[in-house]
């Protein structure tokens, strides 16, 4: 799925979790928070669905299971689609913060085209 739309906080970091590799849900909660800096809002039940969401797109994909002291661990893969959709919004970022630098800069002097903002 090609999808120029800018991605969702949540999308954002599960996409940035599974691109450091395979991760079971539990995990994808835990590497977002700490990659957040505890910012990060996302719950068990908003994981679960976002995770359906995305593999119905084809940016992730389920990997196996595996029951660990009596609970099942579901895990996760992202896809190539999923990593070039995430690479497009890393860049869509940069961007923007290069845009901003640039403005905040000392010194920098806005110039309007055709008179005063």
């Amino acid at each position: 799925m090609n999808d120029d739309r800018e991605l969702s906080e949540a999308t954002f970091w599960i996409l940035s979790a599974l691109a450091g590799g395979r991760r079971h849900g539990y995990a994808i909660l835990q590497e977002t928070l700490e990659a957040s800096e505890r910012r990060s809002t996302l719950k068990v039940a908003t994981l679960y669905a976002a995770l359906e969401r995305l593999a119905a797109t084809g940016w992730v994909a389920a990997d196996g299971d595996e029951v660990v002291d009596g609970r099942t661990r579901r895990y996760f893969r992202l896809t190539d689609p999923g990593r070039e959709r995430l690479e497009t919004e890393v860049e869509r970022i940069e961007q923007r913060a290069r845009f901003a630098r640039t403005r905040l800069r000392p010194g920098f002097a806005s110039v309007a085209i055709g008179g005063a903002w």
